[in-house]
């Protein structure tokens, strides 16, 4: 009975002459019984031919792309320490299995976010293994390679003057390198030790390894996308106040600090505000830089911004290029001329009202606050990322100088921005108990005087604020106008006039 064997199109395309003549041109072959058998060991022998040539394809030079092969480069940047990089290059594959060696990619990737598509031909391009390499080249690595190995040590003979070759065996490399030189063992032999060569998968570099397969010779396009720790970004904005603090101009900029092990050049930049939700546990570094800048100069703003999903997404206009280990600033936003509300506020203390008090509680500061109408009548009506307002105001020789700093979260348009500068330095205020009455177990009387001192040549209004808990209604107060913001606060407002204080009283009936 006679069989046919199918020559495979490998076969036919790497097989030697005496093989496509036995086969045939097509690679099918009728086999008889009588030529059975020499007809199997020739098969058998090509399989061996054919596994000693993909073994040779393997094992030889991979085939490496570094930035050179870059063509365009993407960053989307997370105000949550983390980046997103997408990196386009054109890299020459060749027909069959090809292992790249793609360089350049940041020292903080997150291996398992990796991406690659071939955006010429996804039909013919198919990714058979993924590797992230960081096993780096490193005195301390080297040494590693070779423990069990032979190594030469070159010292100087102090005794003939002249530098002279020892062949030992490196038995650990621990605290420090451990040796057999003949019969003895040495711990930490002088001199510098020789290698005979690099040893394998050693790369100078974190690297990329995909093993791929095209169907045919020609030049992909290839993106490679992936997540990077150690890359972030906040928004630092400058405010410089008017001589009666009642306006501002307001500039913002947006500082990338980029510590993820790689440099982006000419980058398309997008910058992600909103707080986005991560699988992994993080620290989180919050980083602050000083600028010294005036609001009055700013730079134009040179991001485009748009809502992106449920947070808010800048494009920068134009490439860039961000270092590695790098701080860059580009401007953000600009605004002149904005209004701006100062408060003076004296907060007490939730305890209060709970308790008796023998001696009075120590003077009181009172708090400086700058509020901003994030409204489009006050040249805003922006969304703001969340980052820190650093404030300076000109002093009578011109000379701006910094009043305060406060950081903010992300504040929608039609919010309001209120920031702590400080505290006051010529207003002061102090307290004490004038009485407390236990009604019953669960309720009680408590009243307070406060006083409040104004050392400045110019009348001062303060708010004070006094928290409260339970259920609680006033019983009297001096004066009698006050406010109910909430549920837990209690409010009044007093103008105090300069070098001059204002009382202020209340009797409290609280129930827990």
């Amino acid at each position: 009975m006679d069989c046919s064997v199918v020559l495979p199109s490998f076969w036919r395309s790497y097989g030697k002459p005496a093989m496509l003549e036995a086969f045939g041109e097509k690679g099918i072959v009728t086999i008889s019984p009588m030529k059975r058998l020499p007809l199997i060991a020739l098969l058998a022998a090509s399989l061996f031919v054919f596994e000693v040539f993909c073994s040779h394809l393997l094992s030889a030079a991979p085939l490496t792309s570094t930035h050179a092969e870059q063509t365009q480069v993407s960053l989307t940047i997370y105000n949550s320490n983390l980046g997103l990089v997408k990196d386009v290059r054109e890299i020459e594959l060749a027909e069959g299995v090809t292992r790249l060696h793609f360089m350049d990619v940041a020292a903080r990737i997150m291996p398992t976010t990796v991406l690659i598509r071939s955006r010429t031909d996804s039909e013919t391009f198919q990714v058979l293994e993924q590797n992230y390499e960081y096993d780096l080249l490193s005195p301390e690595t080297l040494l590693e390679k070779y423990v069990g190995k032979e190594v030469r040590l070159l010292d100087k003979n102090y005794f003939t003057g002249k530098d002279e070759l020892v062949t030992a065996t490196l038995l650990a490399t621990n605290d420090s390198p451990i040796y057999q030189v003949g019969d003895e063992i040495s711990i930490g032999l002088p001199g510098r030790v020789i290698l005979p060569q690099l040893p394998a998968n050693l790369l100078a570099q974190p690297t990329l390894v995909w093993l791929l397969q095209a169907q045919a010779a020609s030049t992909h396009t290839i993106e490679a996308s992936y997540l990077t720790n150690d890359m972030t970004w906040q928004a630092d904005y400058v405010l410089a106040l008017n001589s009666d603090d009642s306006r501002a101009d307001l500039s913002g900029w947006v500082s990338i600090e980029n510590q993820s092990g790689a440099t982006y050049r000419n980058a398309t930049l997008k910058l992600v505000a909103g707080d986005v939700n991560r699988v992994q546990p993080e620290v989180l570094r919050e980083r602050v830089m000083a600028m010294a800048a005036s609001a009055r100069a700013s730079s134009e703003p040179q991001f485009q911004e748009e809502s992106f999903f449920e947070y808010h997404l800048y494009t920068l206009d134009r490439p860039t290029t961000v270092q590695n280990n790098q701080t860059k600033q580009m401007a953000l936003l600009s605004a002149a001329d904005i209004p701006i509300t100062k408060h003076l506020v004296l907060r007490g203390q939730p305890h209060y009202v709970r308790a008796t008090f023998d001696t009075p509680p120590p003077q009181q500061k009172v708090s400086v606050y700058l509020e901003i109408e994030n409204a489009e009548e006050n040249r805003l009506g922006i969304p703001l990322p969340k980052g820190t307002i650093r404030v300076y105001k000109a002093d009578t020789h011109g000379s701006l100088q910094f009043v305060g700093e406060d950081s903010i979260d992300h504040t929608p348009k039609d919010e309001t921005v209120s920031m702590k500068m400080g505290e006051a330095f010529d207003v002061v205020g102090e307290r004490r108990q004038t009485s407390f009455t236990r009604l019953s177990r669960r309720s009680s009387e408590v009243s307070w005087q406060i006083v409040v001192r104004n050392h400045k040549d110019e009348d001062a209004r303060v708010r004070v604020e006094e928290p409260m808990y339970g259920a609680w209604e006033v019983v009297a107060s001096t004066p009698e106008q006050y406010e109910k913001p909430d549920a837990h606060t209690l409010r009044f407002e007093v103008t105090v006039p300069k070098n001059g204080e204002v009382k202020i009283g209340y009797r409290v009936r609280v129930r827990s």
